[in-house]
C-alpha cells in the first residue's frame, strides 16, 4: 500500500489500527465497569509475516514485524490488542485472529460490488511470482459459530479462527475465479509485482504464512460447516 496512491486506503488503515489500541482501551474499560467475566476482542489471522518456520504456523509461533513489506504499524497495533487483552486482570481475555472472510455480507461474496471480488471478476488481481505466499480463509458463518464458541470455552490466549487447509495464492485464486464467473487470473513477475503493487502486497503474494485452527477446535470445541474453501467457494459465496 502506498500513501501518496492510495489516501483512503491509508486512512483507513490509520483508523482500524485506532480502533485495535484506542478503542480496545475504552472496551476493556467499560467491560471492567460493567463487572463482566469474559472478552472477545478480533484480531488477525488471514496470513503472518513471518521468514522462517513452516508454511502452517501456530498461536505459539512469532510474528515478525520486521519481515520485508510488513506494514508495521499495523502489525504493532494487532500485537497491542492481543497482549493487552490476554494480560487483563479482572477477567478471562481471548484475542480471535480470523482468516480471511468470504459468504454474504463480505470482501468476498456473489455481490456485483463486493471489494476484493470485483477486481477478481476484472483479471486485476494477478499471481505475482510462484503466487507462494499461503492464506487463510474463514467462512463468514464460521466465523460466528467460532465467536460464539468462544464466549464460553476455551482459556485465556490467542485463537487462529481459519478453516482446515491454508493454501497459497496460486492454488486458491484461480478457484476463487472461477466460483465467481471470472477468467483464470494473470501472471506477473515479482519485479512487475512490486512497481504495480508495492512491496507489502508482493510479500504477501510470496511469503505469506498460513494458521493452524488445531487450537481453536480443541480447545474452543468448535467445528466447521466449511473445513475448506474449496467447498466455500463453491457453495458459500451467495
Amino acid at each position: 500500500m502506498r500513501d501518496a496512491r492510495h489516501p483512503e486506503r491509508f486512512k483507513g488503515a490509520i483508523m482500524t489500527n485506532r480502533l485495535r489500541t484506542e478503542g480496545t482501551d475504552h472496551l476493556l474499560a467499560a467491560g471492567r465497569a460493567v463487572g463482566a467475566r469474559r472478552f472477545v476482542a478480533q484480531s488477525f489471522g488471514a496470513f503472518r509475516f513471518a521468514r522462517t518456520g513452516a508454511p502452517v504456523q501456530s498461536e505459539d509461533d512469532p510474528l515478525d514485524p520486521d519481515a520485508p513489506g510488513a506494514p508495521q504499524p499495523g502489525l504493532e497495533a494487532i500485537v497491542y490488542l492481543e497482549q493487552t487483552v490476554t494480560s487483563i486482570a479482572w477477567g478471562e481475555g481471548l484475542a480471535l485472529r480470523y482468516g480471511g472472510f468470504y459468504g454474504p455480507g463480505t470482501t468476498i461474496s456473489l455481490a456485483p460490488d463486493a471489494q476484493m471480488a470485483a477486481p477478481v471478476r476484472k483479471r486485476r488481481l494477478p499471481i505475482i511470482g510462484d503466487g507462494g505466499g499461503v492464506f487463510s480463509y474463514v467462512h463468514i458463518d464460521d466465523a460466528a459459530a467460532a465467536t460464539a464458541a468462544a464466549l464460553d470455552h476455551g482459556q485465556v490466549g490467542i485463537y487462529n479462527i481459519v478453516d482446515d487447509e491454508p493454501a497459497p495464492v496460486r492454488e486458491w485464486l484461480p478457484v476463487l475465479a472461477s466460483a465467481l464467473g471470472a477468467k483464470p487470473p494473470r501472471h506477473i513477475p515479482r519485479w512487475l509485482g512490486r512497481l504495480a503493487a508495492g512491496e507489502t502486497a508482493t510479500a504477501m503474494m510470496t511469503e505469506a504464512k498460513g494458521a493452524s485452527n488445531e487450537k481453536a477446535k480443541r480447545e474452543l470445541g468448535w467445528q466447521l460447516r466449511y473445513p475448506s474453501w474449496r467447498q466455500g467457494f463453491a457453495q458459500g459465496l451467495g
